[in-house]
């Protein structure tokens, strides 16, 4: 009876939670698969066509993370933002009006502005439908939450499948246009998405902040290594998002780039629930290495072997792992219920990407090879941190779902645990 009553409004009646996952998948789709990753298959049309060098598209993409960690520090600083539905809807405008206006300017400068917008509009919609798929389907089963999570891949699917029919038949400035025209389609499929739900009015505030502060110091050495191991991955997978495509259409004809996105898009879609249901079934240390070292080597490969397979068989090894690792990671800070984990893992992961970009910069004079071979190396120390996780693991911890977002206190549905402070 309390899911029935969680999903019943005395306006519209029962909901489904399927259509609440579609509606945060869209919006995903839109903030992340389009309007963070669509530069990555426009990359390559900017070099061609619009004069951008190697540097310069570094800038673009460390003014784009940047703005995503401004945005994402702004969601942890004021948690009510996660709770507007205005805010939503304004961000989801201005990533639409930020993609259109790229192609009306030649300027490195003003196109910078631009990718910094889009990114803290991204970072907005990303915390605001994360935290409505944890705050609404908390007492639903797990895949579901994956299953919006793999609206980032579908996003990235359409977005590459964009690029790839419009290259041969326009230029770079209308796949910018198209873009837009996509996302403001998907705006519209989320447009009635529900924000988390506020606190419950009888809370009581210092019961709730008690629980987890137990827990929190008796595994900060976990979280620690945790975080290194994400905030490396952040390094790693950023400057194989950003810069992928390029270094395969260095070696291969010009189709097969954009193609071998629109394949990450396509693996990415059910890698989340895939990986959520192997971490229910295994350690997940255990499951986060295994993710990364297969990662690291979807993203050497096609510096270290040329052709068409390598290069598809390198799309479907990130795309079936980079949003995997992001999901067993934040189950794994769940489940060690260390306070505001998915703050403090968000905000790690989107220093590394900054420092991605800036990191591989001195070695895009000589293409793009040496820059994904240093990636690969990222992610493998990612990987380390992962083992090293795994000494000593607490797996028989009271675990809370990783869709339940992890505030200081004890999360719906996990049970007590004198060990470890529970109530």
């Amino acid at each position: 009876m309390a899911v029935r009553a969680r999903w019943a409004s005395p306006s519209r009646g029962p909901r489904s939670p399927w259509l609440h996952v579609t509606q945060a998948a869209a919006a995903l789709a839109a903030g992340m698969g389009v309007g963070r990753f669509v530069f990555t298959p426009i990359l390559p049309l900017m070099h061609a066509q619009a004069g951008l060098s190697a540097g310069a598209g570094a800038d673009l993409a460390t003014a784009n993370y940047t703005g995503y960690l401004a945005g994402a520090l702004a969601g942890i600083a004021a948690p009510a933002l996660l709770r507007s539905p205005f805010l939503l809807r304004g961000s989801l405008i201005a990533l639409t009006g930020s993609l259109a206006a790229m192609p009306a300017t030649h300027s490195t400068a003003v196109w910078i502005v631009l990718r910094l917008l889009a990114g803290a509009a991204s970072a907005l919609i990303f915390v605001i439908a994360v935290s409505s798929l944890h705050g609404h389907l908390r007492e639903q089963p797990a895949h579901l939450s994956g299953w919006g999570f793999g609206g980032v891949g579908a996003g990235i699917a359409l977005s590459g499948l964009l690029v790839l029919a419009l290259r041969s038949a326009a230029d770079w400035r209308a796949a910018w246009w198209a873009s837009a025209a996509l996302t403001a389609a998907l705006t519209l499929a989320s447009w009635h998405l529900r924000p988390e739900p506020a606190p419950a009015a009888g809370a009581e505030p210092g019961r709730a902040a008690a629980p987890a502060a137990a827990p929190g110091a008796r595994t900060h050495r976990w979280f620690g290594v945790l975080l290194a191991s994400y905030t490396l991955e952040g390094i790693g997978y950023i400057v194989a998002g950003t810069f992928l495509v390029a270094a395969i259409e260095q070696g291969s004809p010009g189709w097969i780039g954009s193609g071998a996105w629109v394949l990450v898009g396509l693996a990415a879609v059910p890698s989340s629930p895939l990986w959520a249901r192997l971490g229910q079934r295994r350690s997940r240390p255990d499951v986060l290495f295994v993710a990364l070292v297969v990662q690291a080597a979807g993203i050497a490969l096609p510096a270290l072997v040329g052709g068409v397979a390598a290069a598809l068989a390198s799309a479907l090894l990130f795309g079936a792992t980079f949003i995997g690792v992001s999901t067993l990671a934040l189950a794994t800070g769940a489940h060690l219920r260390f306070p505001r984990s998915v703050a403090l893992l968000t905000a790690g992961y989107s220093v590394g990407q900054i420092l991605g970009p800036l990191v591989v910069t001195p070695l895009l004079r000589h293409g793009y090879h040496q820059a994904l071979l240093l990636a690969a190396a990222v992610v493998l120390a990612a990987a380390a941190a992962a083992a090293l996780l795994r000494i000593g693991f607490p797996h028989h911890m009271p675990t809370a779902r990783y869709d339940a977002p992890v505030r200081g206190s004890v999360p719906a549905g996990a049970t007590a645990d004198p060990d470890t402070g529970g109530a």
